[in-house]
Parts: C-alpha cells; sequence; structure tokens
C-alpha cells in the first residue's frame, strides 16, 4: 500500500492531490483568474500559489483523512511549464518533503496527464491526445518511451483559444476555452479559416493572426456574430487535430484513443473525436474537468507509478525545468 500526494502548479491552477494505489482520497485546487481581455502574468500567478499553497494543502489532507506520516511519497511537477509558478509549487513541495521526512519524485506534467487518464478511464494502451493551454501532442507508447508523433510547431490549442478569448473581451471565468465553448454552441456562420497540418504537425498561430485581424471589421459589420466566430475557430482547430491523431492511429495500429489536458474537456472535441474513432471500429476515452484540467492527483498518481518501481529523485536534483519533454522520461512502470 502506497499514498502518494501531489503538488501541480505549472501554470494558474494550484492543485494538492492524494491517491492511495491507484484510488484518489482528495483533489482540490485553486485558479488564479484575471480580468477578461488578459491572461495570467508568470511573477503574478507564482505569488497566487505561494498565498494559497498552505490552504490546498490543508484542504487535500483533510478530505482525505490522510495525516502526514501516512504518506510514503511527495510528488511535484518538474515541468514543462510557466518559470516562476512552477518554482513556487516545488518550493513547497521540497519544503513539506524535508519537514516530513519522505522522499520526492519530480513529476513530468504532460505523463501526469496520461497517467491520471489511464487511470480513471481504464484505457489500456491508447493513442494520446494531449491538449491544453501550453502543450498540443499527439502520444503513443512504444519501448518504455511516451514517443511523441505530431505537435505544434508553434503555439498550443489552448492558447490560440485563451488569445481569441481576449479580443472577444470573454470572462476568464471558470476559463476563457470553456466560454469559448458556451458560445460555439450557438453560432450558426462558418468562416473559413487557414488549416494548416504539415504531416504530423499542425500549426495555430497564422490561423490565430487571420482571425485576430479580421474580428473587428466582421463584427463592427454585423456579418458574423461572435457566437459564429467561436464557432468557425473551434470546428477548424478541432479538425486538424483529429487529422493528425488519426494518422498516428493508422500508423499505431491503435484501437484506442485517449484525450487529455484541459481542452479535453471541450464537449465538441469529443463529440468530433468519437465519430473518427468509430468509423474505425475503435474506443474513445476521456474524462471531464476533475481530471483533465490540471490538478494534483495527476501529479500523485504518475509519481506513485514511479515509486513503484523504485525511482526517487534526489533532493538536490529536484529543480524545475520550463521545457521537459514527454518522450524524455523514461517509462519504467509500464511492460
Amino acid at each position: 500500500m502506497v499514498i502518494a500526494i501531489g503538488f501541480e502548479g505549472s501554470a494558474n491552477k494550484l492543485g494538492v492531490g492524494i491517491v492511495k494505489d491507484g484510488v484518489v482520497l482528495s483533489n482540490p485546487r485553486h485558479t488564479y483568474i484575471t480580468p477578461p481581455g488578459q491572461g495570467f502574468l508568470p511573477k503574478d500567478t507564482a505569488k497566487h500559489h505561494r498565498d494559497h499553497a498552505l490552504d490546498v494543502l490543508q484542504a487535500a489532507l483533510e478530505e482525505a483523512k490522510i495525516k502526514p506520516d501516512e504518506i510514503d511519497v511527495i510528488c511535484y511537477t518538474k515541468g514543462p511549464g510557466m518559470g516562476a509558478p512552477l518554482v513556487s509549487t516545488a518550493l513547497v513541495a521540497r519544503t513539506v518533503a524535508q519537514l516530513w521526512k519522505k522522499p520526492i519524485i519530480a513529476v513530468n506534467h504532460c505523463i501526469g496527464h496520461i497517467e491520471m487518464g489511464r487511470l480513471i478511464t481504464g484505457a489500456v494502451n491508447p493513442t494520446v491526445l494531449y491538449v491544453s493551454g501550453g502543450n498540443t501532442q499527439v502520444i503513443a507508447y512504444s519501448e518504455k518511451r511516451y514517443r511523441i508523433f505530431g505537435e505544434t510547431i508553434d503555439i498550443a490549442v489552448g492558447n490560440c483559444l485563451d488569445r481569441f478569448a481576449r479580443v472577444l473581451k470573454l470572462s476568464n471565468d471558470p476559463s476563457p476555452g470553456y466560454n469559448i465553448e458556451q458560445l460555439a454552441k450557438k453560432g450558426k456562420r462558418f468562416l473559413e479559416m487557414p488549416y494548416v497540418v504539415k504531416g504530423m504537425d499542425v500549426s495555430f498561430s497564422g490561423l490565430l493572426s487571420y482571425i485576430e485581424e479580421k474580428a473587428p471589421l466582421l463584427l463592427e459589420t454585423n456579418e458574423y456574430t461572435p457566437e459564429d466566430l467561436c464557432f468557425s475557430l473551434q470546428e477548424t482547430v478541432f479538425a486538424m487535430l483529429i487529422e493528425i491523431t488519426e494518422r498516428a492511429m493508422a500508423h499505431c495500429g491503435s484501437q484506442e484513443v485517449l484525450i487529455v489536458g484541459g481542452v479535453g474537456c471541450n464537449k465538441r472535441l469529443q463529440d468530433m473525436m468519437d465519430i473518427m474513432v468509430k468509423e474505425r471500429g475503435a474506443t474513445l476515452y476521456a474524462t471531464d474537468e476533475r481530471f483533465c484540467i490540471d490538478n494534483g492527483a495527476m501529479i500523485a498518481q504518475a509519481g506513485w507509478e514511479m515509486f513503484k518501481t523504485g525511482l526517487v529523485t534526489p533532493l538536490q536534483e529536484t529543480t524545475c525545468t520550463q521545457r521537459y519533454r514527454t518522450d524524455e522520461v523514461e517509462v519504467t512502470w509500464r511492460d
């Protein structure tokens, strides 16, 4: 029996989760929300994490009904992510590990998402579409690594959606992407946009520049509504993602697709993916906002898997890195 606690703070969500042998005991989080039309800056986000770290930790312990001496291992997000928030969260994890005299494990954020998705959905060996504010990758497991088959060559899909939400001055509560999704449901007119798939990779920056430039005039002349533009943007970027996911499935001979990451909560993305997957006689696995949005339990779950195979991070190596590739990690816990 192993109990792991995970600290996640790579972007604007601070989460602390506790996992006991594949069972999530608690998973509270606190989100830093900025005014409409604004993004979140690293230093302000780091301050938010410092301000709320102890409250979220306390909530996790109380909800799980666990005392510090019952915990076997402390896990934290090493990267990828925003530098200042990562460091402030790692500092808390390191302090806790030393105060409680527990081993510590540095976890790759992307692998946290994958292992959480596998745990919650029961997917065995899926082709993974990982979509969030900072990452867009198509991943499959092979020979002790999560291999990246395709990815964005510029900005992440979540970043593209978030930045268009700023153009429309949409609220950041609960998230800009969620508010785009709600507007898109009412969209009727489709605006054709640049569709950029290059082999197994996608590009969103040109598409974003195009719609940022066009939107003010289209809205001013009432040619298109905000709902139409959100609908058009979603349909285009999601179609690009499904194309590269299908190509990876064909390459791997895969019969499972798992969607993870914050954008993975989007119902339209899940529905579009489901159509493609069913046409191939395969199965789609997806989770809701409790587990696809950044959370502490996913870091605890990945750390739990690592710890069970004997992995521990020496204290002097408990650093952070903003660029930490999914395929850099040796996956010791899978056959």
